[in-house]
């Protein structure tokens, strides 16, 4: 009943508010994770980038301690970007605020979706300030109201919202897998040649069924990136790739789109695809590989694989897209596994120009990468080896979206109280 709703200020709601803006902590490569405003997205923690020494750590985390299950949420660049603590230890940055939800009061699941409703994110961004950037001052985020049901509405809606985001995560984590394989493979047979000398040494290949095993050569050849499998060849990129092939789209037509935001630093599939009308950019097609060629996108890992249009659809994106595609016949996906490989990165970072936070991978310069380039007997292996493994990423991606946008559908009806408790519990326990 609404009469057992309570309406309080965020501040009344809260054990702890723990916020070490001002403070600017020492980084080393390896260490004590560091939870920055960059990596909480889209209700999740992503894989830290930056640490602090264990040594350091006392003397940093002087404002308060973070634990399992408190909720950090972004107050600047960008504001409202809410996530939960799932591990320890970890220290927390600028712009990152820590809460913990009042014991008998809030419960912290419930607090974590919240947060991300309309009404919450309206109330933080209504209570911000700043013209190009928007934050909200520990002062303004305490005054921001929070609807309270009673613990046990608050417990089976976050219940519902936490099992979905719990499948979505196991889906991300199982295609983190699968596109590990492939990498794995790649660097195996086009880089490492593993193969080659496995049966060099007159060994069978590790792995490998008698006809892929048979498909390889057993000697190497000399070349100008030094000894490749017999039978192979070295080659530019811009002779086994197209770069930036002609697309053709309709001006002022409504097509996919994909801005740099949303392409992924770490898998193939975007996070989001939306409409929009053909303006200024780079078009694609399904088979295509997109490589962010302006800093400090290209360095962050920002690549995608095209796999989300329907058949013979030609969808546009950011202007600051390299689009490749490999000749036949190394198939599509060769070309991104190849743009993921560290020594191809670091020769585009190497070959960027322009002045300081504004730099360009120079196209001219990119084409003189060197690959070698398998036989066409081994480059269709491949494809067959790949391409199921490509088919399954994809399939459980179109999951992953499909129960996000039934979360993103219920939360604002669980966390409202428009949805009936035994509606809830009948979703909760059809979640597949």
């Amino acid at each position: 009943m609404a009469s057992e709703w309570k309406t309080l200020p965020l501040e009344e709601c809260l054990d702890a508010i723990i916020d070490y803006r001002g403070k600017t902590p020492r980084k080393v490569d390896a260490g004590i994770p560091l939870i920055t405003a960059k990596i909480v997205k889209n209700g999740r923690i992503q894989e830290p980038t930056e640490f602090i020494s264990p040594a350091d750590f006392d003397d940093w985390m002087t404002r308060g301690l973070p634990r399992i299950g408190d909720v950090v949420l972004t107050t600047e660049a960008p504001l409202g970007e809410v996530a939960q603590i799932g591990q320890l230890p970890v220290a927390l940055a600028q712009r990152i605020v820590t809460l913990r939800g009042k014991r008998g009061l809030v419960d912290n699941n419930f607090l974590l979706y919240a947060l991300q409703s309309e009404p919450m994110q309206t109330q933080m961004k209504g209570r911000s300030s700043g013209t190009t950037v928007l934050g909200i001052k520990q002062s303004e985020l305490r005054k921001v109201v929070l609807a309270i049901p009673p613990m046990e509405r608050q417990q089976l809606a976050a219940s519902v919202l936490k099992a979905l985001d719990t499948r979505i995560s196991l889906l991300e984590e199982t295609n983190a897998t699968l596109e590990a394989i492939a990498q794995t493979l790649f660097k195996s047979w086009f880089v490492d040649f593993d193969p080659v000398h496995a049966k060099a040494e007159g060994r069978v290949p590790d792995g490998m069924d008698v006809a892929t095993a048979a498909l390889f050569p057993d000697t190497f050849e000399d070349s100008p990136l030094g000894p490749i499998p017999q039978g192979w060849r070295a080659a530019s990129l811009s002779d086994c790739m197209e770069l930036n092939p002609q697309r053709v789209l309709r001006k002022g037509s409504l097509a996919s789109y994909l801005d740099m935001a949303n392409a992924p630093t770490q898998g193939h599939r975007p996070a989001e695809i939306t409409q929009r009308e053909l303006g200024s950019g780079s078009k694609f097609t399904n088979g295509d590989t997109l490589l962010a060629k302006i800093t400090p996108c290209l360095e962050n890992g920002k690549t995608a694989f095209v796999d989300f249009l329907a058949d013979n659809e030609v969808g546009w994106g950011s202007t600051e897209f390299i689009v490749m595609r490999p000749k036949a016949p190394l198939p599509p996906f060769w070309g991104y596994l190849l743009a993921r490989m560290p020594n191809f990165r670091a020769f585009a970072i190497q070959a960027m120009t322009g002045t300081s936070g504004r730099q360009r991978v120079d196209l001219g310069s990119l084409k003189q990468f060197s690959v070698v380039v398998p036989d066409d007997g081994v480059a269709e292996a491949f494809e067959k080896i790949i391409e199921p493994l490509r088919a399954r990423i994809a399939a459980a991606s179109s999951h992953a979206d499909s129960l996000s946008q039934l979360r993103d559908t219920l939360l604002p009806r669980l966390i409202s109280g428009k949805l009936r408790l035994p509606d809830a519990q009948v979703i909760e326990k059809a979640i597949p």
